[in-house]
């Protein structure tokens, strides 16, 4: 169901944008993806932006805090996972082999808690205990994320760690041109997947996917809106066309366009 009221532990949730140029980010995602964006107060001089479709709230974003931008931090987009209770979750990061990076917090109004960690390979995520906010109400449709990935370094030393953390299970085959390919279980099925980074130099990160209905006329879209298109659009055998991009700030994601019925 496209629809969701809530996520079990250990399922992508929510993924959220720092952003260098909040009002260049607004511009092209509304453009891109049809977005219409509610503005949320976030403390001081702050302001959230939740991101609805289909009267559903998909995603976020707000400014980057002046000082990330100071020292060079690239806009970025976060990957949330549901836990049911964020400290005991984050009780278990320093010995999964993980860094706690911002500790739980309540988020106003009761929206939730949280925290960001570092897994084991330096890939930053965040983690999201649901209060009045399960996280994305709409999920694989278009505009909508669809799929969350873990790119890193080193994929069993960070399959360890969420499976410590969130008690989730993996399982890893051949997929499409890929060797291996590990999917993250919940409840024996598929939420997430890990792969080897497949570009050298970049650092272990989490990818966020969102659904299109043409990759490739979603793609030429974006490079208008001032994105740039990093892979352009590839067939993957059983999953559908991907393509890799960046927004007009630099934020790396990617879309995705279900194959179909007739694809062999």
């Amino acid at each position: 169901m496209p629809e969701v009221e809530s996520y079990k532990q250990g399922t992508p949730c929510w993924a959220d944008l720092s952003a260098s140029d909040i009002e260049a980010a607004k511009e092209f995602y509304s453009q891109l993806f049809g977005w219409e964006l509610d503005a949320m107060p976030a403390g001081p001089d702050t302001t959230y932006y939740m991101a609805r479709l289909q009267g559903r709230y998909v995603a976020g974003m707000m400014q980057q805090m002046p000082d990330m931008a100071s020292t060079g931090l690239p806009s970025y987009w976060a990957s949330y996972l549901a836990v049911d209770n964020a400290d005991e979750a984050a009780a278990k990061v320093a010995e999964a082999g993980g860094t706690l990076l911002y500790p739980v917090d309540d988020v106003e109004n009761g929206s939730g808690r949280m925290f960001f960690a570092a897994d084991p390979t330096g890939a930053q995520v965040g983690f999201w205990q649901a209060g009045s906010h399960i996280g994305s109400g709409l999920v694989d449709e278009p505009g909508a994320p669809v799929w969350s990935e873990l790119q890193t370094s080193d994929v069993p030393q960070a399959i360890r760690f969420y499976e410590a953390v969130t008690g989730c299970t993996t399982e890893t085959a051949p997929a499409g041109e890929l060797s291996e390919y590990t999917n993250f279980m919940v409840d024996g099925k598929p939420v997430a997947g890990a792969l080897k980074q497949p570009m050298g130099g970049v650092p272990s990160f989490w990818m966020i996917y969102f659904k299109v209905e043409d990759v490739d006329l979603a793609a030429a879209r974006a490079a208008e809106l001032g994105g740039q298109v990093h892979v352009p659009g590839f067939d993957v055998p059983g999953v559908g066309r991907l393509a890799v991009l960046t927004d007009a700030n630099g934020a790396a994601f990617s879309i995705m366009a279900a194959e179909s019925a007739g694809t062999q």
